[in-house]
């Protein structure tokens, strides 16, 4: 795996933020239902992922041995836990996206897993 990187990561916000420059374009339902897809999967879409990365974050914050242990940084570290816990239940989005499958055809398989991994 190659070594993360800030710019790595804002080049994924910035593919984001494309698809959704790309769907205020009003395309196919067909197609923005594919590629919205991988982003609401059950196992390894966006909310997910958000509350994996925030919990690891809390995680490796709480056990740096240079993060001082004050009421504050606790506090901190909750908040990201509860911010995880919040982006954890919107994985029931991917619900709507078999509705929305539903309502316009098949736009690909609902096996679990990524792109990569199907």
């Amino acid at each position: 795996m190659p070594a993360l990187t800030p710019d790595t990561i804002h080049t994924a916000t910035e593919t984001l933020s494309d698809l959704t420059d790309y769907l205020r374009q009003n395309p196919d339902p067909v197609e923005a239902l594919a590629l919205v897809e991988p982003l609401l999967d059950e196992y390894t879409g966006l909310p997910v992922q958000l509350a994996d990365t925030l919990r690891a974050l809390a995680r490796a914050l709480q056990e740096a041995p240079d993060v001082p242990r004050t009421a504050q940084v606790d506090l901190l570290i909750t908040e990201l836990r509860t911010a995880a816990w919040e982006q954890a239940d919107q994985h029931t989005l991917h619900y709507v996206l078999d509705d929305l499958r539903h309502l316009y055809g098949s736009v690909g398989g609902s096996e679990p897993g990524c792109g990569r991994c199907r």
